[in-house]
């Protein structure tokens, strides 16, 4: 297992110098973030980010996201251009030493919450979805929530929706395959894990169809093409939102099969109504129980890279909400030490990290 932690270039508050001094730190995941959707990505900028990457005493060998062009989801004719674009950004990722690229087939949102600084008892501040909050929402009158693309003015968020209209989940199904079936061949070529991301969160928002939400979802997916490189982005906070879910179960199953190349860990405390919060990492703070997941990990022999993902803000610090250092960084030293516990009194001690 490599520990790996975002980071979100030299605009990010959070820097490498301090990520560097975190106990069993392997690597970073990042992104070229000024590069328009579904364009391809200078092979310049790609270097330029690993070459700062690797001066800090890091690897670079997870990229997250490519975003995968809306055009796409919805079968557009203009899909086959952003597909090639795509699979140049594969080839030019692996030109500079990428394993993995996660990516997301989710329509219009990104992760939603509804809001972004929810006071918990201690004083710490966390990311929330209010279940019945969404529900009153009408997409007709406008959307004004967190956690979406804020880059869609209000006219062009309509019309992307009115769009998605006749998408079916079985369209979308469709349109997912034809994705992937163009890009596998690509990245097993270049020798790079394509790792998708679940939805986040795992049900249908705003009418809008989400088809990598549950298990069966998840292996109708890597069914599609039946390869190692077609693999999953296992985001246990994504999945656990639904209860129905059990992080454990899904780690062994597709852990086992090879399909899991990167493991986003945190804790979501659920509520019978779907609604959720992002505790601390600890087991007891949340609905999951991280022990038995890392175990999961450890018993399917798994090598790939994993991040604590979202965290709070703790301590007064201040940033990017869900993507603070100190919060995160408790996480990925209480994962490296579960993992370090089930490592050392299961079979051998763990390796340390290499940097």
């Amino acid at each position: 297992m490599k520990m790996t932690f975002r980071w979100y270039g030299t605009s990010d508050p959070v820097s490498l110098k301090y990520i560097r001094q975190i106990p069993g730190m392997y690597g970073i995941v990042s992104a070229i973030y000024d590069i328009p959707v579904g364009e391809v990505w200078p092979i310049e900028k790609l270097r330029a980010l690993r070459d700062s990457i690797e001066a800090a005493g890091l690897k670079f060998e997870v990229v997250e996201s490519v975003p995968v062009h809306e055009d796409i989801k919805l079968g557009k004719p203009t899909r086959d251009r952003l597909i090639a674009n795509f699979q140049q950004n594969i080839r030019n990722c692996a030109t500079i030493g990428i394993k993995v690229i996660c990516y997301n087939f989710m329509p219009v949102f990104d992760w939603t919450r509804t809001e972004m600084a929810m006071e918990l008892p201690d004083g710490s501040f966390t990311l929330a979805f209010d279940a019945e909050a969404v529900a009153k929402i009408d997409p007709e009158k406008g959307i004004s929530l967190p956690g979406w693309d804020a880059s869609y003015e209000p006219g062009q968020l309509k019309s992307l929706l009115a769009e998605y209209k006749n998408v079916t989940e079985e369209t979308l199904w469709g349109n997912l395959e034809y994705f992937l079936k163009a890009i596998i061949p690509v990245a097993i070529e270049a020798n790079v894990k394509m790792a998708i991301h679940p939805d986040d969160p795992p049900r249908p928002i705003f009418g809008l169809p989400r088809i990598v939400k549950n298990r069966d979802d998840l292996a109708r997916l890597v069914g599609i093409v039946d390869s190692p490189a077609n693999g999953l982005t296992l985001c246990a906070g994504s999945l656990g939102a639904d209860l129905c879910n059990n992080i454990e179960s899904l780690v062994r199953e597709f852990g086992g099969m090879g399909r899991i190349h990167f493991g986003h860990v945190r804790n979501v405390a659920v509520k019978p109504d779907g609604s959720f919060y992002e505790s601390a990492h600890l087991s007891c703070e949340g609905s999951l129980d991280l022990a038995q997941i890392m175990k999961a990990y450890h018993d399917v022999g798994f090598e790939g890279y994993i991040r604590p993902d979202h965290g709070r803000m703790i301590w007064g610090e201040t940033g990017k909400p869900g993507y603070g250092l100190y919060d995160r960084a408790l996480g990925a030293v209480y994962i490296n030490g579960l993992w370090e516990a089930v490592c050392k009194f299961t079979t051998a001690p763990v390796a340390k990290a290499q940097h």
